[in-house]
């Protein structure tokens, strides 16, 4: 992969770099965080005002003008264009049987909060009892299985909001 980014401004303006145009800057630094840069014999004073390094976004300040940049490479377009975005998680809004078996236990309530890795119920297949745990933080919008009733693979057990 080439050093070829793309720059979001601000959710407004995207523009296209690479290193041979970021090697034609000509920028001093003056202390930390702050520049001195010349582009087209026009003088910029920036600074980065915040950085967060794992979302790749920042908040540039140059000439006293405050801009939010993203900035993105090849290998972060091919995740997002496969489907895996950095950071993101999916959200887990149905909890659906995992095998074919019978509820033992339903442990929550229609509006219930509950925690990542809160006990929601237990399902008992082939003579195992399997507690199936919350896959997120969140309210319980509907439950749909009842204690003592055999379910079916893939059938609708418990919704969130």
């Amino acid at each position: 992969m080439s050093n070829h980014y793309k720059l979001n401004v601000n959710n407004s303006f995207q523009f296209d770099a690479d290193q041979e145009k970021v090697s034609h800057l000509d920028a001093v630094s003056v202390e930390e965080n702050k520049y001195h840069i010349l582009k087209d014999s026009k003088p910029y004073q920036a600074e980065i005002v915040e950085a967060d390094f794992i979302q790749k976004n920042y908040t540039v300040k140059v000439n006293n003008n405050s801009y939010t940049v993203k900035i993105g490479n090849e290998l972060d377009a091919l995740i997002k264009e496969m489907g895996f975005e950095v950071g993101k998680a999916k959200q887990v809004n149905a909890i659906k049987a995992p095998m074919p078996g019978l509820i033992l236990e339903i442990s929550v309530t229609v509006g219930q909060e509950v925690k990542e890795n809160d006990q929601l119920l237990i399902l008992e297949a082939m003579k195992m009892e399997n507690s199936i745990a919350s896959p997120r933080d969140g309210v319980i919008k509907s439950i749909s299985a009842e204690k003592g009733n055999a379910v079916e693979k893939g059938q609708l057990l418990i919704e969130f909001e």
